[in-house]
């Protein structure tokens, strides 16, 4: 998104999926597609490792982390958007060019409504009672739980034209603690496949 820069219109979206279908599909949010999948094994193993903690807590946390994931694939419209780009290139009239034109339009403002706003906030509350159970139950580390509460708050203010600037940006900062986050929740989770406890994992090495 910094060395190409999402473009603003319908049109602009259009008209780089002709110039290259790829950087169409990655400006498109391609990328949260695919992390949002992957989301979904990764609340199922914290809900997994942390249900002993806190049985209520975590599925109200499953629950909320899946359903605005679930929410977020109802409006995504990049593969769509990729097909009415190709029916408005291959389109022979005006007529139906702006019949094209006006579809992406709807898909768009669909895009940047209510659902694509909860699922960002679901996925924050959700991440915040993830954190909050990972301080009480010492399965995690408390430096893991901080990130996500970190995580959690940024996602609160969603990247909708209604919030302004700040959830923009948020959306894109947030990637850096998002990254921190996956790395210290996949070292716990390594450790804890191999029947290593956090304490065990702190202890240094015997030669």
């Amino acid at each position: 998104l910094i060395l190409y820069p999402q473009p603003t219109t319908v049109m602009g979206h259009f008209t780089q999926f002709q110039s290259n279908k790829l950087l169409g599909l990655l400006d498109l949010d391609l990328m949260l597609i695919l992390g949002g999948a992957f989301s979904v094994l990764i609340l199922l193993a914290l809900y997994t490792a942390l249900r002993r903690a806190s049985p209520s807590l975590m599925t109200i946390a499953l629950t909320l982390g899946l359903g605005g994931i679930v929410l977020y694939f109802a409006v995504n419209p990049t593969f769509s958007m990729l097909y009415i780009s190709d029916q408005y290139a291959a389109a022979t009239t005006d007529a139906q060019r702006t019949a094209f034109l006006a579809a992406g339009e709807a898909l768009w403002a669909n895009y940047g409504g209510t659902a694509f706003g909860l699922f960002f906030v679901l996925s924050g509350v959700a991440y915040l009672i993830i954190a909050a159970v990972m301080l009480r139950s010492g399965v995690f580390s408390k430096t893991t739980a901080y990130v996500g509460i970190l995580m959690g708050v940024m996602m609160l203010v969603p990247p909708l034209p209604t919030v302004g600037t700040i959830g923009l940006v948020l959306s894109q900062i947030v990637i850096v603690p998002s990254a921190i986050w996956d790395i210290l929740i996949a070292r716990q989770l390594f450790r804890l496949g191999r029947g290593v406890s956090k304490e065990e994992a702190k202890q240094p090495a015997v030669a």
